[in-house]
């Protein structure tokens, strides 16, 4: 897969823009990814989970999982996990939470703040990294398995 799109890039001007990319995103997403997103505090990273559920077509109330630390939405062609790991001071607290055994082929796992679990994650398919840039944000994302190299030729096209 040499010709494939292994990293993607863009600047987002604003919150329409961070769920617009994140209903975009939603429409590669299949079954058995891990996607990581990290950013610092304010860096978007639930505005674009948020964008990806709706473009999954869900319509209820998306709210960080800080406090809950995994939200769970079934939806119609997949059952989304939305992990928030920022509370998290050692990763040994995510094998005591047994999340561990949710990232399967049946689902699709997004993961804030995944360098909290440090290496007891699985490689993410898709690693999104945002930053807040000139009033907007910056987005790169980068593939780090065949599927993730899939997912981002399909979105680049």
């Amino acid at each position: 897969m040499s010709d494939t799109v292994v990293e993607l890039s863009a600047f987002l001007p604003d919150e329409a823009a961070t769920l617009g990319f994140g209903e975009k995103l939603a429409q590669v997403l299949q079954p058995g990814l891990f996607v990581a997103l990290s950013g610092e505090l304010g860096s978007g990273k639930t505005t674009l989970a948020r964008g990806i559920l709706r473009g999954l077509g869900y319509e209820g109330k998306v709210k960080s999982p800080t406090y809950t630390l995994v939200e769970v939405y079934e939806l119609s062609r997949l059952d989304l996990y939305h992990f928030d790991l920022y509370r998290f001071k050692d990763s040994q607290e995510l094998l005591g939470a047994g999340f561990r055994d949710d990232f399967d082929s049946r689902n699709v796992c997004l993961v804030e703040w995944p360098e909290r679990a440090k290496d007891l994650l699985p490689i993410a398919d898709l690693s999104v990294a945002l930053a807040e840039e000139r009033g907007g944000r910056h987005v790169r994302i980068a593939a780090q398995t065949e599927s993730g190299k899939n997912c981002l030729a399909r979105i680049a096209t």
